[in-house]
């Protein structure tokens, strides 16, 4: 399912449902069925109370097993998110990260347009192009040296993460010059089908979060997509 489909669901259920509807488990029972395919329905649902007991390899396992609707597509970015980071990107910086990358769409569209040395950072290796460098690794520590890349990309990874402030620190460091975030533009509910931990539905706490000085954020398509300078 596309991103403009699922932000237009994500639009009906947040903003035009009462609240006390909106995180009704019984009125949420169906979509949660549905959107996750008759399967862990009930673990699903109480993954916002369970997911602090996780053990890493818990929380890999656990995303691991379960599937949904929008499996199939090819990123969880709108198509203009995509072209906002990749006009952001400073061509005289010639190293660039993908933390989180998934299965490589952002990178391979960077591949096309521009030129840059590449590398991909996620637990499991799903990239398709062979010429692309892949590093297995977790956002909260990741396996390079400080400032190993000129430029470091995170998008739609960071609603994942239990802990925020080390990734973020994680991302900084290895950064040299240039780093971008994508997190999606979001309010908090307990029943949330993309089973989010983090939520912004205003760019201030984001930006505090990172604590950069030279950066830009942008609502785009419903994602904040946040470009930062960083000094030596």
């Amino acid at each position: 399912m596309k991103r403009e489909y699922t932000n237009l669901v994500r639009f009906f259920l947040d903003e035009l449902l009462p609240p006390i509807l909106r995180d009704n488990k019984y009125f949420m029972y169906p979509i949660f069925y549905y959107w996750f395919k008759g399967k862990y329905i009930s673990e699903i649902m109480q993954f916002k109370k369970n997911v602090y007991s996780y053990t890493p390899e818990e929380y890999s396992d656990f995303y691991k097993k379960i599937s949904n609707r929008a499996d199939d597509r090819p990123t969880d970015m709108n198509r203009e998110s995509v072209e906002h980071i990749i006009r952001s990107l400073d061509e005289s910086l010639s190293t660039l990260l993908d933390v989180g990358c998934g299965r490589g769409y952002l990178l391979s569209e960077i591949r096309e347009k521009k030129n840059f040395d590449l590398t991909g950072c996620e637990i499991h290796n799903g990239l398709k192009h062979a010429d692309i460098k892949f590093q297995s690794g977790f956002v909260e520590n990741l396996p390079f040296p400080d400032k190993s890349f000129d430029i470091v990309v995170c998008t739609h990874t960071l609603e994942h993460i239990l802990d925020l402030k080390k990734a973020i620190h994680e991302l900084k460091r290895v950064a040299k010059k240039q780093l971008i975030i994508v997190t999606p533009r979001q309010k908090y509910y307990y029943y949330t089908l993309d089973l989010h931990v983090n939520f912004f539905p205003i760019a201030e706490p984001l930006c505090q979060q990172i604590g950069l000085v030279d950066f830009t954020c942008k609502d785009i398509g419903g994602d904040w997509v946040y470009v930062a300078k960083l000094t030596d």
